[in-house]
């Protein structure tokens, strides 16, 4: 059961907090949802580095390591509204946009997460 209620409060700090920065940044640039994109980003360098940081010298319990991945990180990234934004973009026929917020999504996501772990090993 604790497992379940550190992923649920987790979870919930991750979502208000993911929810406040799309209401504050994603009307900023037209057609490009840039509160998603920026908390993508930053989740996918946090759960690096948490990751990097639970497996190097068990800096980390599991506990912990569940709260902050599963939990918080997994509440806060959006990629389940990321693929809601992109088929709205499809639909109107932003193909330019669709692929720009597409491709550096993807690509600065994953370097995000190598450059999470490459910091850890600096703690």
């Amino acid at each position: 059961m604790k497992p379940l209620i550190l992923v649920f409060l987790g979870g919930g700090i991750g979502s208000a907090l993911r929810y406040l920065i799309g209401r504050a940044l994603n009307n900023t640039i037209p057609n490009f949802y840039l509160g998603t994109f920026l908390v993508n980003l930053i989740g996918c360098l946090l759960i690096g580095f948490i990751m990097g940081l639970a497996s190097k010298n068990n800096l980390l319990t599991q506990n912990q390591t569940l709260l902050f991945t599963a939990g918080f990180c997994g509440g806060f990234t959006t990629f389940s509204s990321f693929a809601l934004e992109q088929y709205s973009l499809l639909k109107n026929g932003d193909l330019f946009n669709f692929t720009l917020y597409t491709t550096s999504s993807i690509v600065l996501g994953l370097l995000a997460v190598i450059l999470g772990f490459w910091l850890s090993r600096t703690v």
